[in-house]
């Protein structure tokens, strides 16, 4: 079994959005590729837990996030790109550029099709 096939034991996080069969469920896919892309960065050494956990913390209790916890994967998001850059791994241009890119490839993505980055119009 390849490593990508083994699963993680941060599926076990508590407090994680199960369906009725036990697996883990988002609210949007991007939701979901957001936890992936933490725990794959977290497994592949680029950030302890403890590193994740703490700025996690620290986006999640900023004074404008939504009090009924509405914007948690957007704090999630948040936290991220400021580990990451913490890291050196990216910097917030970087970051936004991807993020702009994203959008129009979205936009540019007929109805029903998947969304590729390449779909961008402006990408070079």
């Amino acid at each position: 079994m390849s490593r990508c096939n083994v699963p993680s034991n941060l599926l076990q996080s508590p407090g994680l959005p199960r369906s009725d069969e036990g697996d883990p469920v988002f609210a949007e896919p991007w939701q979901a590729q957001a936890f992936a892309m933490t725990v794959h960065l977290h497994e592949r050494q680029v950030f302890e837990w403890s590193e994740w956990a703490q700025h996690l913390s620290e986006e999640v209790h900023r004074p404008e996030r939504a009090a009924d916890g509405s914007d948690y994967f957007d704090a999630w998001v948040a936290a991220l790109t400021r580990l990451l850059e913490a890291k050196g791994v990216a910097d917030t241009d970087m970051v936004l550029a991807l993020q702009r890119s994203w959008q129009r490839a979205a936009e540019a993505t007929p109805h029903g099709q998947p969304i590729a980055l390449a779909n961008d119009p402006g990408r070079r």
